[in-house]
């Protein structure tokens, strides 16, 4: 076979590949009411599970303040069309954090470990920004306060519940409150989570997947659809040669500088 015509097939294969995927829709988890995160193609649905994608608060529920928060989801789950995530951490933008830590300010971090009540372990840390420079012994003490209020609240909450109370900035008010007999704080936020092992994943709820379904559509209905859909195919390879033809003269360019260059 000729150089020519393997760039042709070449060329030919990755149309088809591409022309074989599916987009599908992917969910945030129900604590953030399932929001649309984005799309993905792929032509096997198995490929989808454990991608991840990335949203701020401000993309899920329109709250302008928190913008600076970044949430981290995987995909775990694919129904029909549509490919259900888990919540597997957060971060702070890195502007966000600078403009806290100033000069004449302590900065206080902490690392926790904690386990919510439905099994979930999770990897917190936690920051406190002080309005003046304060000794070792109280940065020690504020980390006692940080790892006793972070612990307590993870026992008494599941992730769902816990997740919110890191977004929402309870945690933070929190330690605030039981930190201000030490130190008057100007600043306290849960600068990261990392998921270390998941426990019980809560189940999917049908009701709350949002109207639109692709997957519905597409079986339910798609007869009369997908045939005017399969007839620009093939119309298409029948008047694509001549594009495959200069397809395949971009690749002996390719090639031949290739060659040149070595």
């Amino acid at each position: 076979m000729s150089t020519k015509a393997k760039a042709v097939a070449t060329a030919r294969k990755m149309k088809d590949r591409w022309r074989a995927k599916q987009w599908y829709r992917v969910m945030a988890p129900e604590m953030f009411n399932m929001a649309l995160l984005g799309e993905t193609p792929t032509d096997n649905p198995d490929s989808l599970k454990g991608r991840t994608m990335e949203a701020t608060v401000q993309d899920l529920t329109g709250d302008f303040s928190k913008m600076h928060i970044k949430l981290k989801f995987q995909i775990h789950d694919v129904r029909g069309l549509d490919a259900h995530t888990l919540f597997i951490g957060h971060d702070l933008t890195s502007d966000y954090v600078r403009r806290q830590t100033r000069r004449r300010r302590s900065k206080t971090d902490a690392v926790i470990e904690v386990t919510t009540k439905d099994g979930w372990r999770i990897k917190v840390k936690p920051m406190a920004v002080s309005e003046q420079r304060i000794q070792s012994s109280q940065e020690t003490a504020i980390r006692h306060i940080m790892e006793e209020v972070m612990l307590k609240a993870a026992s008494e909450s599941t992730v769902s519940e816990y997740v919110k109370l890191m977004v929402n900035g309870d945690l933070s008010k929190a330690i605030a409150d039981k930190g201000k007999v030490i130190v008057p704080m100007k600043r306290i936020e849960i600068r990261k989570s990392e998921v270390l092992s998941f426990g019980e994943v809560p189940e999917i709820s049908e009701a709350k997947i949002p109207e639109q379904q692709p997957a519905e559509s597409v079986e339910a209905g798609a007869q009369p659809e997908t045939q005017p859909a399969a007839e620009p195919a093939e119309e298409s390879e029948e008047l694509s040669e001549e594009e495959l033809a200069e397809e395949a003269e971009e690749v002996e360019e390719v090639e031949e500088a290739g060659e040149k260059e070595q």
